[in-house]
């Protein structure tokens, strides 16, 4: 599917262009035009027509753009940002529908939020290319994207924000997929919190595969986060003529949020390991207590067992085998060992 808004200089108007107009608007463009095209899902067809008719990119360019219907299995290329002599190419990683659907939930009642089933790997990588030009915008995806989403209803809402031209529009975009991971990392802070709370308070020995699984997706978002902060980086310092001076000042301001994030998923890799090595000296703490229990358990039975074995020898001439009160002495016996162990463990603290 192709959506294009086409900005004119009469008037600052913006308008939607229809897809048998896109071989014309080439040629129509004039000074001050600015036109978005957003590519979601398209096929081979809707592909040639944009970058064959309407701007002619390089065939690596081409390349990367489609790796993901190519090459599903090895899924999204990682951020790079590379610079033609007419244009600006660059790749981002936005975050995966069900990661930001299942993120960001308050924890009530001391609950745990469960992690969602999701395999964090490349084929499950969204990729969002990015064209810019002096006056075009191309956006290019193979997944819905949120942040594609809410930057048209803001550009529908805001008619002439796009006369500002394609980079503060791609400004746009990297500010709202950045945004995205706001609610993901405070989600997964509340929930290492909350294991927290379970592993220091009672037994939970389903912890453990759900650390797992959070460290997993911690490990995702690191990978593009340290990516996208290198690209973000070489936008803000003003490398490319196609960035204007006047906007690099927001993408510096997307990124310090990525900054923020990238440091928050940071300390959260070092929380969770540090929650696992607490759940397994918790776990061998807990152990330690049992094997104490029993090991306490074992010594005072010890000392009855062999009173009972010698007395239950069935020799003739045993001691006390006809006393009248041998029985009862036995069991005399066996009791005073019983509180002589306990009183034992007691004078040397261990119970």
């Amino acid at each position: 599917m192709i959506r294009v808004v086409h900005w004119s200089h009469v008037g600052h108007t913006a308008c939607r262009e229809g897809l048998e107009d896109l071989p014309q608007l080439r040629n129509d463009l004039q000074a001050g035009d600015v036109v978005w095209v957003d590519l979601e899902t398209p096929n081979e067809d809707e592909e040639h027509l944009v970058f064959e008719q309407l701007i002619r990119v390089h065939p690596l360019t081409l390349e990367d753009m489609t790796k993901p219907r190519r090459e599903p299995v090895e899924g999204a290329h990682f951020p790079k940002v590379e610079e033609f002599p007419d244009y600006l190419f660059v790749i981002v990683n936005p975050l995966p529908e069900l990661f930001t659907r299942t993120r960001g939930v308050p924890v009530e009642n001391g609950d745990t939020p469960t992690a969602p089933r999701f395999r964090t790997t490349a084929a499950n990588r969204p990729q969002l290319s990015a064209i810019l030009s002096e006056r075009l915008l191309v956006t290019h995806h193979y997944h819905r994207l949120a942040c594609i989403e809410v930057v048209q209803n803001y550009v529908d809402r805001h008619g002439n924000i796009g006369q500002r031209g394609p980079d503060y529009l791609f400004h746009l975009v990297l500010d709202t997929m950045v945004d995205e991971y706001a609610a993901v990392v405070e989600g997964m802070a509340g929930q290492m919190e909350a294991l927290e709370t379970r592993i220091l308070l009672r037994n939970a020995p389903d912890i453990m595969p759900k650390l797992l699984r959070t460290k997993r997706q911690l490990n995702f978002l690191r990978k593009t986060l340290v990516l996208e902060r290198e690209l973000l980086a070489r936008l803000t310092r003003g490398d490319f003529r196609l960035v204007q001076e006047q906007e690099v000042v927001y993408y510096r301001n997307v990124y310090d949020h990525l900054v923020r994030y990238t440091e928050l998923v940071e300390s959260g890799r070092d929380m969770v390991s540090d929650l696992m090595h607490t759940q397994l000296a918790a776990s061998s703490n807990r152990l330690n207590e049992i094997m104490k229990l029993l090991t306490m358990i074992s010594t005072i039975v010890l000392p009855m067992t062999l009173i009972a074995g010698i007395y239950g020898m069935n020799f003739e001439h045993t001691a006390v085998f006809k006393w009248e009160w041998g029985f009862a002495y036995s069991l005399l016996l066996m009791l005073t060992t019983g509180i002589a162990a306990l009183g034992l463990f007691w004078w040397k603290r261990w119970i």
